[in-house]
């Protein structure tokens, strides 16, 4: 057989809509994919065909793990074969704690390990946003404080041994993170706005750089929303690590966790075993995803 069009495997590192870079043992190739049906994603180990100088996506390899968000409407895959997330946070422009919660619940959904990046530490009002952030690191989820444009060494232990996807909101730094880890990435960086206090997307695809043999950081463009329609309220629950203790054990099986007697996560959050803030915004994921169905 030819060479040229014996089939290979490799890893997207790149994800452009329908277009692809792969890499390969002979080096990068820009890849389509073949027929509609097929889904790919950054992180992806795949089957591809070589066609002159380029290629085709046949397949993917089975995947260790899937990040993806959705609405009432889509989902949309962010990366595979990740094993760590990390949110990245700042000060200014200010960042929703919500959404930084609903990133880390997809990531356990996932099996995926989650870190949190408070960036531009020298903000004054940087105290304020580590304190905010305790709601997530009494749980147990590591926080790295840093400055992208000063130093970045803080970080590079955890991620060391992980394919970590990096994502946030716009203008939290993340670019400025990607550049500084990675010079010669050229990552676009821009101002947040002060009178909007948000940022705006600098990058467009998702994109796979290796740190070592054994790591790699996924970047992923800015995001103002991230939805979790995707799970249902088991998944959604299991989610909530400290949750884990108490599911099963309420008096009724059905039991909504709401108003009803022997609820064990509600008694949980009166004697202060659960933040009553964790429990609150279970329910409110959970009547999202409630409308959202009745909408279908």
């Amino acid at each position: 057989m030819n060479s040229e069009y014996a089939p290979l495997t490799g890893q997207v590192v790149a994800a452009f809509s329908r277009r692809f870079i792969v890499a390969t043992v002979d080096g990068d190739l820009s890849c389509q994919v073949k027929g509609r049906h097929l889904h790919v994603v950054c992180g992806d180990r795949v089957e591809i065909r070589r066609d002159r100088d380029a290629g085709v996506i046949e397949g993917v390899l089975p995947r260790t793990s899937l990040l993806y968000r959705s609405d009432a409407f889509k989902s949309k895959a962010i990366a595979a074969n990740v094993t760590q997330l990390a949110v990245v946070v700042a000060a200014r422009p200010s960042f929703s704690m919500e959404l930084v919660q609903r990133c880390v619940l997809a990531a356990e959904d996932q099996g995926i390990a989650s870190l949190l990046i408070l960036n531009k530490a020298d903000l004054p009002e940087t105290p304020a946003a580590r304190e905010r952030l305790n709601l997530l690191t009494r749980l147990g989820y590591p926080l790295v404080i840093l400055s992208a444009l000063a130093d970045v060494a803080p970080l590079r232990p955890a991620l060391h041994g992980h394919t970590t996807l990096l994502i946030g909101q716009s203008g939290m730094g993340k670019s400025t993170l990607i550049n500084a880890l990675f010079p010669g990435a050229d990552a676009i960086t821009a101002e947040y706005s002060e009178a909007l206090d948000s940022g705006r997307h600098t990058t467009t695809h998702t994109r796979l750089h290796r740190l070592d043999a054994d790591s790699a950081v996924i970047d992923s463009p800015g995001l103002q929303e991230f939805a979790l329609q995707h799970l249902d309220a088991g998944a959604l629950a299991q989610a909530f690590i400290e949750f884990r203790p108490f599911l099963g054990q309420c008096r009724f099986r059905d039991c909504r966790h709401e108003t009803e007697p022997g609820c064990r996560l509600q008694e949980a959050a009166a004697t202060g075993d659960i933040d009553p803030a964790r429990l609150q915004l279970f329910l409110t994921l959970r009547r999202l995803q409630q409308n959202a169905a009745q909408r279908l």
